[in-house]
């Protein structure tokens, strides 16, 4: 007992928490019991002082609010419960006593009763205007928890606990207390009969309507304006005498509010109509209809038209009610559609498509008013095409056709087959089925015609991709009439809506496009490639390509389609085996490299959709590309199939299939290709297509040969990258494995382009196979022994070196992106070779490379890839690189540094630096001054992604803003920086400034500003100029 009293002397003259949690810890241990701290505040309880007896019933509710809920008995509950409603009765204890109620309706052993005296209590007692929102706060929620453990108890309380509720939420306007006043309200609606105080209970919710509430800038509660329009619009639909009351209400806001109000208010329209039900739906009809009419055909924006028309579906659908399954359109329903088709008596007018929005909207209401507006639209439109008198309207006539056929469409492809229908699901279920033919025969027409070809190929392909609605000879005709379209014009000219309608033919129906289209195509190739001054002919080829790739994506026409491609490049191959004269230098690899992309671009689409066919051609294009190059690589004369783009595109074609391949599949395949690189088998990956004699071997991984056999490596590397990490690689070591592709890749006789296959080879084996033996000497090797010999060589050359740099830089992010614990060895000798004046930019712009993406090791080519990855490295090398560049001294070294720092913020995610933006600032703006257009372009972009970004620091730019402008102003000078993209990005980041930057820190640069960006509107390029107008317009409207 001394030590409570101790406590609330303690507490009362501290107010600290220590000592209520020894309270409440004596109480949980069982030391004391809630009497001795009632007897221990006795005098306080009592005083005749407000600030004790205020503080003694606090120290009391506090208790109660941190200890635990079976502390308290039956007894206690009833004696606590009379005492804080007693405490009501006095302004000076008001506050703690709803406080200590707060806790006290929690606790299990509350009855009924004492509920019904609590809110008696607060009823008689409280006075919410004189009250703070936080001990408003404490009213309403006794009443929540109230609800929610004795419901039975407040709705026997009647009319006494509804007119004492409204009495207590009348003029609440704080949101905190708003979210739980809106949720009270919503029981009290849904569980409570109110029909005696309807009108009260919609003046205490319907007054909130629309809500303008806007949080403060950094508000801590977090309460946004969209949570209290969900809580208010549940309470505003919570019961259905609300109806007659609220939508007057929803028609005056509709009439005068605001773009936000109207849509707000047809949003809560949505939600409400349904509860309110028909009857009163069909009383306000036509003033709803009105209304939204005015919001549809009047609109004063895309997104309030959306709105006013979702909830005229809704409306209707509730209108019809019942009616809507009785085959019959009736009533308000019957009129809107009839006044829409007037409307479209004139399909010209912009009120026509605004009329038409409204029958499309129709079409998902109900089965029986979709038939209706479908046909009378369609029979009137078509009727309106087919009139001689009509004729100019003809246009537009499609275009509304074509929206009505893909709104059907749209809302057949999304609601349930009726179970009556199932057994005719093909066909009885698809709302056009009546008007097919007609509409079949309106869209042909339009083909016809140059003003309407592309509204009818758009229009036809929503009913070609209506599920069930066609024959298969249906679609037969529609090609056929496409193929007539394409054959009067030229084939080559085809346009992207014919494209697409044959493309969805095709998913259905492909034998219909193989037979009459795509020789079309095919015929336009030529056996030979046009000479380079043939420009229509080149280009006509181009497009043929593109639209075949468009169109043969599915399996039975991509077979096809590769079958007869192959067979161009077989006929070519001629043309492509010897060294080529003139423009065929040029115009042969062109050609073949548009059929090879073209065949990749499929290939590419049909990998997204993951057809199962694709694995399959690992047997029937693979080979024939291992042949194609292979062979041409052992023919003595230089070939132009061996040029590096044609091995590129080549080499994704067979990383595409390898990538879908099953593991014992691609287990098969990587013994095959192995087979061919290391041991001259080429007959095996070529399945049998190639045989070379004896005295030709094919080893392009050694060091003796030839440039033609190297570079066949691409087309061995995009099969390596592409294989799954559990594959087991058919070399007896790895590491020496991986030893001979790093002294291949360091010959002097090797191209850029086989040095990347190389790389790549590294980069991919070594992440995916680290932990198996072999992998750790490499390593060990490579910085024990490679790093003496070749990077840190001060005599080997320059370029050598370099590609040293590369092919450890690719070692290094093939282990940093699975987070191995040796990476941090390879990064630091980058470090080291910062003071080497031969390679130090070199090294620098591989230390920022290293955070960067790749196409290499990724997820999809089954790389190893550790989540932030590149947060550990930025965390890891920031330090070192800060700490290097902050030296100051003028030397290439601290050049370097700054040069590594703008090349790692260029390649690493802005949110991994975003919070390190105020250390930064100043090595950037120093970086501005390199030499390097391109570190000097990516600084100021990453300086202006920094300016956009909301979340981001806006005092450091503030800090900086008298530099930024300067620097800025430098960098957009043609004598200063003769790179256009330098100039174009600092002069968007001098536009940018004025929006972000108080005006009383860039008020002394106004006039220097405008003065020197005049001088920028003469530069020769346009994009600089358009960036200066830009930029000068926002300084000179810069105002405090």
């Amino acid at each position: 007992m001394e030590s409570v009293e101790r406590s609330v002397r303690s507490w009362l003259a501290s107010g600290k928490d220590t000592e209520l949690d020894e309270t409440v810890s004596g109480i949980i241990n069982g030391q004391i019991t809630l009497v001795d701290v009632v007897k221990a505040l006795g005098q306080y309880l009592t005083s005749e002082e407000d600030e004790l007896r205020s503080k003694g019933v606090d120290f009391l509710s506090s208790v109660l609010g941190k200890c635990p809920l079976d502390k308290l008995n039956r007894q206690a509950v009833r004696v606590l419960v009379a005492f804080h409603c007693s405490k009501l009765e006095d302004t000076e204890t008001i506050t703690p006593a709803l406080k200590g109620l707060a806790f006290l309706v929690k606790f299990p052993p509350v009855e009924p009763s004492d509920a019904s005296d609590i809110l008696s209590a607060l009823f008689k007692h409280v006075k919410m205007k004189a009250l703070v929102q936080s001990t408003r706060f404490f009213v309403f929620s006794i009443i929540d928890t109230l609800l929610v453990k004795h419901i039975k108890a407040l709705r026997d309380m009647g009319r006494e606990f509804l007119d004492g509720y409204v009495g207590l939420a009348e003029g609440e306007k704080d949101p905190r207390n708003l979210l739980l006043a809106f949720a009270i309200a919503r029981v009290l609606l849904t569980q409570f009969d109110i029909s005696h105080k309807t009108d009260d209970l919609f003046d205490i919710t319907f007054c909130y309507f629309p809500i303008t509430f806007r949080p403060p800038p950094g508000d801590p509660y977090g309460i946004s304006a969209e949570d209290l329009k969900k809580a208010l619009s549940a309470c505003l639909s919570a019961t259905p005498l609300f109806g007659r009351l609220g939508i007057p209400v929803f028609l005056e806001k509709l009439t005068a509010g605001s773009p936000t109000t109207k849509r707000d208010t047809l949003q809560t329209m949505t939600q409400c109509l349904p509860v309110y039900g028909a009857p009163v739906a069909r009383d306000f009809g036509r003033k709803i209809w009105s209304s939204l009419k005015l919001e549809i055909l009047q609109p004063i924006d895309p997104q309030t038209e959306s709105e006013a028309l979702s909830t005229l579906q809704v409306f209707v659908r509730t209108i019809q009610g019942s009616e809507a399954s009785s085959g019959e359109v009736a009533g308000l329903a019957k009129d809107i559609c009839e006044e829409c088709i007037a409307v479209l008596r004139e399909p010209e007018k912009a009120q026509a498509k605004a009329a038409m929005k409204v029958l499309c909207a129709f079409v998902t209401v109900s089965p029986t008013l979709s038939q209706f507006a479908i046909s009378q639209a369609t029979q009137h439109l078509v009727s309106l095409f087919h009139n001689p008198d009509e004729v100019p309207s003809r246009p537009a006539v499609i275009i509304l056709l074509s929206d009505l056929v893909h709104a059907t469409r749209d809302a057949s492809s999304t609601a349930p087959t009726p179970p009556s229908r199932m057994d005719n699901a093909t066909t009885d279920h698809v709302p056009l089925q009546p008007s097919k033919d007609d509409l079949l025969g309106v869209f042909t027409v339009g083909l016809k015609t140059p003003s309407t070809v592309e509204s009818a190929l758009r229009a036809l392909q929503g009913m070609v991709t209506t599920t069930g609605l066609f024959t298969d000879e249906e679609f037969g005709f529609i090609v056929h009439a496409v193929d007539e379209l394409i054959q009067g014009d030229n084939v080559e000219d085809i346009s992207d809506n014919a494209l697409s309608l044959l493309s969805a033919i095709s998913t259905t129906a492909p034998h219909h496009v193989a037979d009459q289209i795509l020789p079309l195509f095919f015929s336009s190739l030529p056996d030979r490639a046009p000479v380079k001054e043939a420009q229509d002919e080149r280009a006509a080829y181009w497009r043929a390509l593109s639209a075949l790739s468009t169109l043969c994506v599915h399996p039975a026409l991509f077979e096809i389609f590769v079958v007869r491609l192959t067979t161009k490049l077989d006929l070519l191959s001629g043309s492509l085996s010897g060294p080529g004269q003139g423009s065929e230098l040029e115009t042969v690899p062109a050609y073949a490299h548009s059929i090879l992309t073209a065949i990749s671009k499929t290939l590419a689409a049909k990998v997204e959709k993951k057809d199962a066919d694709v694995p399959k051609y690992v047997d029937r294009l693979l080979p024939w590309l291992f042949k194609l190059f292979i062979n041409a690589s052992l023919v003595k004369a230089a070939s132009l199939l061996l040029d590096p783009r044609l091995l590129q595109v080549a080499g994704r074609i067979i990383s595409l299939v390898v990538e879908t391949l099953p593991l014992e599949r691609q287990q098969r395949f990587t013994e095959l290709l192995f087979g061919a690189y290391l041991k001259g088998d080429v007959q095996a990956i070529t399945d049998g297509l190639l045989r070379i004699p004896s005295d030709t071997p094919f080893h392009p991984l050694n060091s003796d040969a030839t440039t033609p056999q190297r570079y066949t490596v691409v087309l061995f590397s995009a099969a390596v990258v592409s294989l799954r990490k559990e594959i087991t690689l058919p070399v007896e070591n790895l590491g020496t494995f991986l030893e001979l592709i790093t002294m291949w890749s360091d010959s002097r006789e090797a191209a850029q382009t086989q040095r990347e296959a190389a790389w790549h080879i590294l980069a991919s084996v070594v992440n995916k196979h680290t932990e198996e033996p072999g992998i750790s000497s490499f390593l060990t090797a490579r910085l024990d022994v490679y790093w003496l010999t070749a990077l840190g060589n001060r005599d080997a050359t320059a370029d050598t070196r370099r590609h040293s740099i590369s092919l450890w830089a690719w070692i290094t992010k093939a282990l940093l992106v699975r987070s191995h614990p040796i990476s941090s060895q390879f990064v630091d000798r980058f470090f080291e070779l910062l003071g080497d004046d031969a390679v130090d930019w070199d090294a620098a712009r591989a230390i920022g490379g290293l955070g960067s993406g790749d196409i290499v090791l990724t997820k999809r080519n089954f790389a190893v890839v550790k989540v932030l990855h590149a947060q550990k490295f930025f965390n890891m090398v920031l330090p070192r690189i800060l700490e290097g560049a902050k030296v100051c001294d003028g030397s290439r070294q601290e050049t370097a540094y700054l040069v590594a720092l703008a090349s790692l913020i260029d390649s690493v995610p802005k949110a991994t630096y975003r919070t390190e933006m105020s250390s930064l600032m100043p090595l950037l703006l120093r970086a501005l001054d390199l030499p390097d257009p391109t570190i000097r372009a990516s600084i100021i972009a990453t300086l202006t992604g920094t300016l956009k970004d909301v979340t981001s620091d806006s005092t450091t730019v503030s800090s900086y803003a008298s530099t930024l402008v300067l620097a800025m102003l430098k960098n957009c000078m043609l004598a200063d920086s003769p790179e256009p993209r330098v100039r174009t990005a600092a002069l968007r980041y001098l536009s940018l400034l004025p929006g972000t930057v108080r005006y009383d820190l860039l008020h002394p640069y106004k006039s220097q500003v405008l003065k020197e960006l005049a001088k920028v509107l003469d530069d020769p390029k346009r994009a600089v100029r358009k960036e200066a107008v830009y930029a000068r317009t926002n300084w000179f409207k810069y105002n405090g």
